[in-house]
């Protein structure tokens, strides 16, 4: 995974006082006016993508959504892409996340995509260090480029570029909850219609329970720290431990039928930082659960909007299942979706 889907001295292979420095840094891009501008973004790519959708005959929307998004992360991050390679960092965007368990072939792409980006993002961050290149002051890579570290030194270039591209991989992924999205508004027609009735808040109960119900990532890993007893096995210093998000997340004793897809658990849910556990658990400062789940539900909102309000489609007959061991979980036909209209509100 280091040589996929992290890279090397990222924030997530940090832990402790440094963890917690580093983290303020991924931290300080999840302020209101932060989130809405990313929203504000993300609003005007899927208007520009429609609008080149009702032109052609169908459209795969994993893939479409994909360079939307990327286009999405490189302009709130504050990294400039010449139009012509905005396709290629995309693909390369989308090895890294897909090849984290991956062996052969796929494994070395996904490691020779992050090299490329890395080496790229890494000239990019000399030329703004050396006054060639100003992102806005409000972006990640002005940010990043500029932070210290609990020494007060600059993050080296190699680093900056590992948490930069930590930026704009995730949102890239989130194409795979907007294609979950896309499916769960096909597949449970009756939650349309209490959308269309509903309010926001039971669209960000709808995006909720697509992070709850479908698989994304379905583990994540970590060495033991110090020696334990838990439900009487001992986990002993230096063990690789995995934590089974999926399967916490449908577990019967927090959720109640869990495998009945059910936005309205939602309602009264008291925000636990362990039961409801899709990008990581915990406290987003001290430990190691995501900093971008708020990117994450924000975006998905913006996307659920478009595909609930603001386009017609039809889904033709295709493969719509999806893989239960494969990571990520991807719909095996990606949603075709054709007969593209905008819907003006």
């Amino acid at each position: 995974m280091i040589q996929t889907l992290f890279g090397k001295n990222g924030v997530q292979l940090l832990d402790g006082p440094n963890h917690k420095h580093r983290k303020e840094m991924f931290m300080s891009l999840m302020s209101p006016n932060d989130l809405k501008r990313l929203t504000d973004i993300a609003k005007e790519q899927w208007k520009i993508a429609v609008e080149k959708w009702e032109h052609m005959d169908q459209v795969v929307l994993y893939e479409e959504v994909q360079e939307m998004l990327c286009r999405t992360a490189c302009q709130w991050a504050g990294v400039p892409v010449p139009e012509d390679e905005v396709k290629n960092l995309t693909n390369d965007l989308e090895a890294m996340y897909e090849s984290p368990a991956a062996v052969g072939p796929d494994h070395w792409k996904g490691r020779n995509a992050r090299n490329r980006v890395e080496k790229w993002m890494g000239d990019l961050i000399d030329r703004v260090r050396d006054g060639k290149v100003k992102p806005p002051e409000n972006t990640a890579l002005h940010r990043f480029v500029w932070h210290c570290n609990l020494d007060g030194n600059l993050l080296g270039t190699e680093t900056v570029a590992v948490e930069v591209i930590n930026i704009l991989r995730p949102i890239v992924a989130i194409a795979i909850f907007s294609n979950f999205t896309a499916l769960a508004l096909h597949h449970y027609p009756e939650e349309r219609e209490k959308l269309e009735l509903g309010d926001e808040k039971y669209a960000q109960m709808f995006v909720q329970e697509v992070r709850r119900y479908y698989p994304f990532f379905p583990l994540v890993s970590a060495l033991v720290k110090k020696d334990f007893i838990w439900n009487n096995y001992t986990f002993e210093e230096g063990t690789l431990t995995f934590l089974d998000l999926y399967g916490a997340n449908h577990d019967p004793e927090i959720w109640g039928n869990p495998d009945i897809f059910n936005p309205q658990r939602f309602a009264e849910w008291e925000g636990s930082p362990f039961a409801f556990i899709p990008q990581g658990g915990g406290d987003y400062l001290m430990g190691h659960r995501c900093a971008g789940e708020w990117v994450t539900i924000e975006v998905m909102k913006v996307s659920l909007d478009y595909l609930l309000n603001r386009m017609e489609y039809e889904i033709p007959d295709r493969d719509l299942s999806y893989s239960m061991v494969s990571i990520p979980s991807i719909p095996q036909s990606k949603i075709v979706i054709k007969n593209i209209k905008q819907r003006y509100r």
